[in-house]
């Protein structure tokens, strides 16, 4: 082989005199076995620089490498993660609820968790907005409530579910209204461990945020906020159930509950019925008894020693059967199942809510559907709905469909005739379980009435507070809202 090499230096070398220098020309002989070792690795390199460059349509040929050619763009090794999405929201871009708030949202820390709120105070709107239509004596105006209001919303809403009506409840009523975003909704802050959860104050006992017990000391901690001795109550669905154990937890901090589709499982029959047949049992016991009464008393307690041990064990079976239910939905494969069931479910549930579904609108499924982009939503809604076994289980008191017959205050109970989720019959029967309670039901309306029939809603809610709190009559309520 005979071998040459040209070097050619730049101006940066020799400015102005480029050189050619040779050097001695070298003869070599390589013996056979080189030149064949030295066939088959060139055939391999072409051979593997062809193969290397093949896909995506286009073909790189490894002899063009050798000639000189621009060496082609590497493909990349590993392909972009495909991002999760849940009712078309990237899961992998979840962010701090603060950052989704509006610029009405308020936050304040209890317990250690940042409850997301907002407050209506007719006293602080301008005069042109509290009266646009309203006429200028000043005596057809009601008299005002002396207590706020406060909104509790149900189960997977947030306070959005009350922007309708809550700014026109504050006109109606004259009074401060508060909606609040409960524990594992909306925008309040999550936490990764509840159980372990330590409360701000040193002396209280650890409670889990997404429990009953907690929902309701933070309604009873916006009351005093709201520095009021009482308020009114306004639940929707799920949100009853906290106004109503609010009012046992401290009856003389509410002044009069609304109950709108409450989801409270209403006994099967009245309080009266049940009075009527413990009376009729105490007069049988006065009369006189003779041995056949006596053999029929014998078999009827053992009758009900036997169906209270078989209760027991239904209860027991029902307790274990609860527990390893809570168990299992603080699992990964739990969490897994209710982003499934969010992502497949959710926006039908929203429309399904609606006795017209034609009137959700692409803005009420982007509010309901925004804290989803909030980080751990996913494990505090499991870890709520586990809590809410855990209570049903372990709480010593009676259920609450046995205690409605010991509510004292004003109740109004408001329902659609067309509720899908909560039929109207279940709140027929909770206003007879409920002394003095008055039903309004609204028709063609469904699970939703404060959005969906938003002025009917609002006559009702006049009507009852004037009644109950015995305000002076007014103007119509159309002229203040």
């Amino acid at each position: 082989m005979i071998a040459s090499v040209s070097v050619l230096y730049n101006q940066l070398v020799f400015p102005g005199q480029p050189a050619h220098l040779k050097f001695p020309i070298i003869k070599l002989k390589p013996s056979a076995l080189q030149c064949g070792l030295h066939r088959k690795r060139h055939s391999t390199i072409i051979t593997a620089a062809s193969s290397s460059f093949v896909g995506s349509g286009a073909e790189y040929s490894g002899i063009s490498l050798l000639r000189g050619d621009s060496f082609p763009e590497p493909f990349p090794t590993t392909q972009k993660k495909k991002a999760r999405r849940i009712v078309g929201i990237d899961q992998d871009e979840l962010v701090d609820p603060k950052l989704l708030a509006d610029s009405d949202s308020c936050f304040c820390e209890f317990e250690g968790l940042q409850l997301h709120h907002k407050i209506c105070d007719p006293e602080s709107e301008s005069q042109d907005s509290l009266h646009d239509d309203a006429t200028s004596d000043s005596s057809l105006l009601k008299e005002k409530l002396k207590f706020p209001l406060i909104l509790l919303h149900g189960f997977g809403a947030s306070l959005f579910s009350w922007k309708t009506v809550m700014k026109r409840l504050a006109k109606v009523s004259g009074s401060k209204v508060l909606s609040f975003d409960r524990p594992a909704f909306g925008l309040t802050s999550r936490i990764d461990n509840p159980s372990n959860h330590t409360p701000s104050s040193k002396d209280a006992k650890p409670l889990n945020p997404y429990s009953m017990a907690f929902s309701i000391l933070a309604t009873l901690y916006f009351i005093d906020f709201l520095t009021s001795e009482k308020a009114i109550l306004v639940g929707h669905s799920a949100g009853c159930l906290v106004a109503a154990e609010t009012y046992f937890k401290a009856p003389e901090r509410v002044a009069a509950m609304i109950l709108v589709a409450p989801a409270i499982i209403a006994p099967s029959t009245s309080s009266k019925k049940v009075k009527a047949n413990n009376q009729q049992e105490s007069s049988n016991s006065d009369n006189p008894k003779t041995p056949f009464s006596n053999l029929l008393n014998i078999v009827s307690n053992f009758s009900r020693f036997i169906l209270n041990l078989f209760k027991g064990m239904v209860n027991m079976v029902n307790s274990l059967y609860k527990k390893a239910l809570s168990a299992f939905l603080r699992s990964h494969i739990a969490v897994m199942l209710v982003r499934m069931v969010i992502d497949k479910f959710g926006i039908s549930a929203i429309k399904n809510a609606w006795y017209d579904a034609s009137k959700v609108t692409d803005s009420v499924l982007e509010a309901y559907t925004r804290p989803l982009r909030t980080k751990g939503w996913d494990r505090a809604l499991v870890e709520f709905t586990a809590e809410m076994l855990n209570t049903s289980v372990s709480e010593s008191t009676p259920p609450l469909t046995e205690r409605l017959n010991e509510i004292s205050c004003p109740v109004l109970i408001i329902t659609g005739d067309s509720d899908r989720l909560v039929p109207s019959w279940n709140a027929v029967r909770l206003s007879q379980a409920i002394p003095g309670s008055r039903l309004e039901v609204i028709k063609n309306c469904g699970h939703l009435p404060h959005e969906e029939k938003p002025h009917e809603f609002l006559t009702i809610v006049d009507n009852f507070l004037t009644i109950a709190f015995r305000r002076i009559e007014s103007q119509p309520l159309q002229q203040a809202i």
